[in-house]
């Protein structure tokens, strides 16, 4: 039964097909046509532009499927963005690859928030129960990380502007490539107060 159980086992190794990964540098190279938005580094210098910077590799590849869905749907799929589904079209499965695994090797920088806002925190940290808002922390935990293998992209330390650019989209539903409809559904309960001062908050996460 023990041999069975590894010839099985060796059979599926050899007969499963390898999943190609991304090459780093390969990635570096092939990045140069995105650092005017998004920096050399993935460190974006306009706070409309996310940094890409320490992201999760499996999230930057599925925003840039997205974006090439949305091309490809004429914006009936996937995320629409008038620059970046021009940008992504072009992308071959393992520049894809190769691109996110460039950024997601970088290092984020995050500058000083001077100001950061209690009732940010106090709503990235807790929800409001009475609204039906849940904590934004429960996903994207404590320091704003979020989770690769769960889907959840890191936010922490993301400029404010784009933060709020993107939960506005989100609550008006002009974007709505999110896992299970979550962000819409959080971010219609948001007043534009809310995502003031969520944005600044999550900014100032490290």
């Amino acid at each position: 039964m023990k041999k069975l159980a590894l010839a099985l086992s060796v059979f599926a190794a050899i007969s499963t097909p390898a999943i190609a990964e991304g090459d780093v540098e390969a990635g570096k190279t092939k990045s140069v046509m995105c650092s005017a938005c998004h920096g050399v580094d993935g460190n974006s210098i306009a706070p409309i532009w996310p940094k890409l910077a320490g992201q999760h590799a499996s999230y930057l590849e599925k925003q840039l499927h997205d974006f090439q869905a949305a091309a490809k749907s004429g914006g009936k799929e996937g995320r629409n963005d008038p620059t970046m589904t021009g940008m992504a079209i072009a992308l071959s499965e393992q520049d894809i690859k190769d691109v996110s695994a460039y950024y997601a090797s970088q290092t984020q920088t995050v500058a000083d928030v001077a100001n950061v806002p209690a009732e940010g925190e106090a709503l990235y940290k807790g929800g409001d129960m009475a609204r039906g808002i849940t904590s934004c922390m429960a996903c994207h935990g404590p320091d704003g990380k979020g989770g690769e293998l769960a889907g959840f992209p890191a936010i922490g330390g993301q400029h404010a502007d784009y933060i709020k650019i993107q939960l506005t989209k989100f609550r008006d539903t002009n974007r709505n490539n999110d896992l299970n409809g979550m962000m819409q559904d959080v971010s219609k309960k948001l007043s534009d107060s809310d995502i003031e001062v969520l944005s600044q908050y999550i900014s100032s996460l490290k």
